[in-house]
């Protein structure tokens, strides 16, 4: 996988909304990111709304295409996710970003970003706080999304009140989204998900949803060919009056306990405070030792 270059004070980083509108002002983030010495420029979608989305289909491929095509701009922030994503990735040209990488952070809707650069062109990406979550987002995590985007060592060990499967795995670390992911199935932004680390997270789904979802996944051979699975948050999962009768995590380890590979619950990355950065499409080294759980980087690139 090809590593983007780094950022440096002074660097020139682009905000974008791929998705939907803004409710509010992003001032906040704007500043957090000056704050680390980079100069921020805004899209026009950043004012832009069509219906439920940040401007028409055309302005916001138009708006990201601007940022991927310009050489200065150094990194690409989506503003938020929601909805929005899918409807123009195939309107997008990433034949120059696949000469001149450039990091793209941001995480549920643009999961399809994640999975579609993966897929095509084999370019790590960050799944991380965007800027309409980074006035909630904990001190810990807007630091990782620091550390990430200028190559500063960090990994994760945490413990889990969720019970996990021990044991370790290697491999690149990729995924995202549960339902974007599954959105990807069959087209040309399905990545390999085999000998790879997969990470989940999801939010608002109703439980058979997610049952539903992970066999798919499972009956595609996508879960047997994993090196380990990370679990981050499923949150605010619905039920229907009749209880599924198991939770997420219940349904989730239900369906991989033939496999022998490692697999962890309540990792801090997902529609949660605690998002903390990962950079998909590294190297990573999982560890799971009961409710001990480590995540490392095998390969800062240093």
């Amino acid at each position: 996988m090809i590593t983007p270059p780094y950022l440096m004070p002074g660097d020139t980083v682009a905000i974008t909304c791929p998705a939907k509108s803004l409710p509010v002002p992003i001032d906040e983030a704007v500043a957090l990111l000056e704050s680390w010495g980079l100069k921020v420029v805004l899209g026009e979608t950043v004012d832009a709304s069509w219906n439920q989305f940040a401007g028409t289909d055309e302005l916001r491929a138009a708006d990201f295409q601007r940022f991927l095509d310009d050489n200065s701009v150094k990194a690409i922030f989506a503003a938020r996710g929601g909805y929005g994503t899918i409807r123009i990735i195939d309107s997008i040209d990433f034949a120059g970003f696949g000469v001149n990488p450039k990091w793209i952070i941001g995480f549920s809707d643009i999961t399809i970003l994640h999975s579609h650069i993966h897929a095509v062109y084999q370019i790590q990406t960050i799944h991380g706080q965007m800027p309409l979550t980074i006035p909630d987002g904990t001190k810990i995590s807007l630091e990782t999304l620091r550390k990430a985007l200028f190559n500063e060592p960090f990994d994760y060990t945490y413990e889990s009140s969720i019970e996990n499967r021990i044991g370790e795995g290697s491999g690149i670390i990729t995924g995202g989204n549960l339902t974007l992911l599954q959105m990807m199935s069959g087209s040309v932004s399905e990545q390999d998900y085999k000998g790879k680390i997969l990470f989940l997270e999801e939010v608002g789904e109703y439980l058979y949803s997610i049952d539903r979802m992970i066999i798919s996944f499972k009956r595609a051979g996508i879960l047997a060919g994993l090196k380990g699975l990370v679990i981050g948050g499923f949150t605010d999962m619905k039920d229907n009056d009749i209880p599924f009768g198991q939770t997420a995590e219940q349904i989730i380890l239900g369906h991989v306990k033939e496999y022998d590979y490692p697999v962890c619950f309540d990792f801090p990355a997902g529609h949660i405070e605690d998002n903390r950065a990962l950079i998909f499409g590294r190297e990573a080294i999982l560890r799971v030792e009961n409710s001990l759980v480590s995540l490392k980087y095998s390969n800062h690139n240093f």
